[in-house]
């Protein structure tokens, strides 16, 4: 096992990194370490072995419980730990993953009987803007229905003071464009266009999240873990959520029922608001994590 996951090296230890460890899709926080302990080159795997005690199977390349806390059924259900390196789920295991300068390693015990892939979270703001993607930073591009509205405007603001550049475009096409990070910012009806965005609409099990938007944009039906529907929201309401389609980098969408609504999901694009969230809803009272809490 040590052997497996140590990622022994004479290189430079990754500094900037951060560590979380949380359950329930970041409801219960377990660790949380913005220095935690390296010594060298670091995997995933090493840097979780380093900062907590965990047990591993299959030959050590998977993490089976940390701190005590283990993989396998609750209430029938099957749940198993899984990471994210800057809000991206990685493709391979934790023991081949290499750990950058800046990066935000974040593993999360859930429930999986809906999807095993969610393939990009929102709760490491403002991650992957800033350390990008597998150690490769990548041009950002904000896209807008309305360039120059309030939204659009807030968006851009909150990357900026994030120390993120961004692009500025009218919302359109995907178009073919695997190395960059988009930012899609409209109501539901402007952005569902997009392919990646579309997905929401037929669930977690294809979009990874668990929300999902009526073709018209006019409700949003907000899921819990089993994918049943929690909550419906019918009024003005926003959604701040990531998903990756096909082989494109990750996108992530700045979107509501309506103009207001995605005004409120502008204004709640926050480092503080969004930690470790997998992605959020937002009406005028309530910030609402996705998936939904069983009742």
């Amino acid at each position: 096992m040590t052997l497996a996951g140590c990622g022994l090296g004479a290189g430079p230890t990754p500094t900037g990194v951060r560590l979380d460890v949380t359950r329930e899709f970041g409801a219960d926080s377990q660790l949380s370490l913005r220095a935690p302990r390296a010594h060298g080159e670091a995997t995933v795997m090493s840097l979780l072995q380093r900062n907590a005690t965990i047990t591993t199977r299959y030959g050590g390349g998977f993490v089976e419980s940390i701190d005590g806390h283990s993989g396998g059924h609750e209430g029938g259900q099957p749940v198993d730990w899984f990471y994210y390196v800057n809000g991206v789920q990685a493709p391979q295991g934790a023991a081949d993953t290499d750990v950058h300068p800046g990066d935000r390693v974040w593993w999360d015990l859930h429930d999986w009987s809906q999807t095993e892939e969610v393939p990009a979270v929102v709760g490491s703001f403002p991650q992957p803007f800033l350390s990008g993607v597998e150690g490769q930073r990548l041009p950002v591009r904000v896209e807008c229905a309305a360039p120059g509205d309030r939204a659009c405007d807030t968006v851009t603001a909150r990357l900026r003071a994030a120390g993120v550049r961004s692009g500025l475009a009218a919302l359109g096409p995907a178009g073919e464009e695997p190395d960059t990070l988009r930012v899609l910012v409209g109501t539901w009806s402007q952005v569902s266009g997009d392919p990646g965005a579309r997905w929401l609409e037929r669930g977690p099990a294809a979009s990874g999240v668990y929300a999902r938007p009526s073709r018209s944009g006019a409700t949003i039906a907000l899921l819990d873990a089993r994918g049943a529907t929690a909550r419906t929201l019918d009024g003005t309401a926003g959604l701040i959520a990531a998903t990756r389609y096909t082989e494109q980098e990750p996108e992530w969408l700045i979107t509501g029922t309506d103009a207001a609504g995605v005004r409120l999901a502008a204004e709640h694009l926050d480092e503080a608001v969004l930690h470790d969230r997998f992605a959020l809803a937002i009406t005028t009272g309530d910030l609402l994590p996705l998936p939904q809490p069983d009742p």
